[in-house]
């Protein structure tokens, strides 16, 4: 189905496990790829890009962000030759100031409780660094939420690949029928569809640029919380205070 708002009455029934995408999804991190990047540029001696086109470039991983960047800024016959370094900066920086420029999503910690008290296993699959990915689910106080934490490197393949969510899927000892997908993006539903899971997409994030409404997904839902009771018709707003 595709739509842009959220799904009256959805419920999704025989859900056993949850998997949830990160940068888009729980966490705003905007901020700290535009900071990250355009000082990536800056050690190149290119002038900045403007964070929200270099958002349209998020979900696919490093390497993919990287390059996409230096295309904005280099003709691609030198895209090769500076990689390495520019590759290299941009891990740099974000290290050091990964979380400092982001912003939990409303409705995060709610529905990360809600999905906890209803005792579903709940894995974190996002396309960023796994390194990264546990640093910021730290930072925020959100790594004990998560039984899985799986990032871009941890498998040979990653989303829109169903790799990823067929490992968590045996990781929990579920079907792929019965684990569902959160996510932003085309990326996501995409992965979800590959690995025969359920999708559900938040209306906020990033989905490369484009619109929510191109997503194929089995409904839209406003938040963490509102996937929580989706999946769990019992979850109110007493599990998540």
């Amino acid at each position: 189905m595709t739509q842009t708002t959220p799904t009256a009455g959805l419920q999704l029934d025989g859900i056993r496990a949850v998997l949830i995408d990160l940068d888009g999804t729980m966490v705003d991190t905007a901020g700290d790829f535009g900071v990250a990047l355009n000082a990536m540029l800056a050690d190149l001696g290119a002038e900045p890009v403007p964070t929200e086109r270099l958002m349209t470039f998020v979900g696919k991983g490093t390497a993919n962000l990287v390059r996409k960047t230096l295309a904005e800024r280099f003709p691609e016959a030198d895209i090769d030759g500076l990689f390495e370094r520019a590759q290299d900066k941009y891990e740099a920086v974000y290290t050091s100031i990964n979380g400092e420029h982001t912003a939990l999503y409303p409705e995060v910690r709610e529905g990360l409780a809600a999905l906890r008290e209803a005792g579903l296993p709940v894995a974190c699959i996002t396309n960023k660094q796994h390194r990264f990915a546990v640093a910021l689910l730290e930072h925020y106080g959100l790594s004990d939420q998560f039984d899985l934490v799986y990032g871009g490197d941890s498998w040979p393949k990653r989303k829109p690949d169903p790799m990823p969510l067929l490992k968590a899927c045996d990781a929990f000892g579920v079907s792929p029928a019965q684990a569902v997908l959160i996510g932003d993006s085309g990326n996501d539903a995409q992965a979800a569809r590959a690995a025969g899971c359920r999708s559900l997409t938040v209306p906020y994030g990033y989905n490369h640029g484009e619109s929510i409404q191109t997503i194929d997904t089995d409904g839209i839902v406003a938040s963490i919380l509102g996937a929580a009771r989706a999946i769990c018709p019992k979850a109110t707003p007493s599990l998540a205070s």
